[in-house]
């Protein structure tokens, strides 16, 4: 993780995160991708809010993303699965009207980022990002290797407020007004 010094050291500020696994066949005995992402983390120091998984429909989904959005203890949401090309891979459909800005550079870079990985076959992600009522939100494809990617690589260090020139935990108001 990059925290480039520069005007003082911040000390790490743990936020709560809820995860979110979109599958048609996943329960908690078979959620890797979702334990991977909830491990993480807490690895690194956060709170996981809550952890659901719900089948691949759009309203579903959406319900899901629209109570953590409102509720003032969760700071950011990662959500797993449907997020590809196929018939019920909606996520992006059920999370996208609920954004008040998209993070263009999130889906741009976790692309960039698999391609060294999977090749072409990254351009059947979906992923996705962008923020809610102050609440970070962020769709990342189902597997468990898109998951660490996708954490390890981006979302970890902006989650981060040590995180220099600049992170998103610096623009989440009512954490910061604590």
């Amino acid at each position: 993780m990059n925290h480039a010094h520069g005007g003082g050291e911040r000390e790490f500020l743990p936020i709560g995160i809820a995860v979110l696994t979109v599958s048609d066949s996943r329960d908690e005995q078979s959620d890797k991708s979702g334990r991977l992402l909830a491990g993480r983390l807490e690895k690194a120091g956060h709170r996981l809010a809550d952890k659901v998984i719900v089948p691949d429909d759009v309203y579903q989904i959406r319900a899901v993303v629209s109570r953590w959005i409102a509720d003032p203890a969760v700071n950011a949401v990662i959500t797993t699965g449907g997020t590809g090309v196929t018939g019920r891979d909606g996520t992006p459909e059920a999370v996208r009207p609920l954004l008040d800005k998209v993070i263009d550079g999130f889906g741009e870079m976790f692309r960039n980022l698999s391609y060294g990985q999977i090749r072409t076959s990254t351009l059947q992600s979906r992923a996705l990002a962008g923020v809610a009522n102050g609440t970070y939100v962020f769709c990342v494809p189902g597997s468990s290797g898109a998951c660490a990617t996708a954490w390890d690589e981006l979302i970890e260090a902006q989650l981060d407020l040590r995180t220099r020139p600049c992170n998103l935990v610096e623009l989440m108001p009512r954490l910061l007004e604590k």
